[in-house]
């Protein structure tokens, strides 16, 4: 699975001092609830270590899995237009790697 691929770079680099924050946009918002589910240890990790952002709100919604994904805990994020913009953290001098 290719967000296991994201999950595991995103601990790999925290491990070496770089920040980096996971968003779950587009069609991955359906996974939150599969982790949980099955208590995915890479998941876990990322959820623990503070680095996954939030939750596309727009995409959870639309995808049917708001109700699921709130229930996790983590943000839903909505600053653009509803969906989860990458705006600021361009500003704030992250690098945006989109799978």
């Amino acid at each position: 699975m290719c967000f296991q691929h994201i999950l595991l770079n995103a601990l790999d680099l925290f491990a070496e001092g770089v920040e980096v924050k996971i968003i779950f946009e587009g069609a991955s918002v359906k996974l939150v609830s599969v982790f949980e589910d099955e208590g995915n240890p890479l998941y876990k990790k990322a959820k623990e270590q503070d680095l996954i952002a939030g939750i596309c709100l727009a995409c959870s919604k639309v995808l049917g899995v708001y109700e699921l994904n709130e229930k996790s805990g983590l943000k839903m994020l909505a600053d653009m237009s509803g969906h989860a913009g990458i705006k600021d953290y361009i500003r704030d001098g992250y690098q945006v790697i989109s799978m």
